[in-house]
């Protein structure tokens, strides 16, 4: 689990207006809240799930990433 939790932090890390926040992150943090991502690049953060996991997130699933805890249950599920 806290592989792919690294994995899911060092993902983000270009992404991620609050740096601060990111390397205290817990499962509970959120990409839009505490990281200050925009929406838009959290299009572009599920895609690098996709490619750096092998696996295919939906739509529906998409919408529902809104904590680190969040992607690293779905990716698990689909790992």
């Amino acid at each position: 689990m806290s592989e792919v939790f690294d994995k899911v932090k060092s993902i983000v890390s270009p992404y991620c207006k609050n740096q601060e926040a990111l390397a205290a992150a817990t499962d509970s943090t959120s990409f839009l809240d505490d990281l200050a991502v925009n929406s838009a690049r959290l299009v572009d953060i599920v895609i690098d799930f996709e490619d750096e996991f092998d696996i295919e997130v939906s739509d529906e699933e998409a919408d529902a990433i809104r904590t680190i805890g969040d992607a690293v249950k779905i990716i698990n599920e689909k790992s």
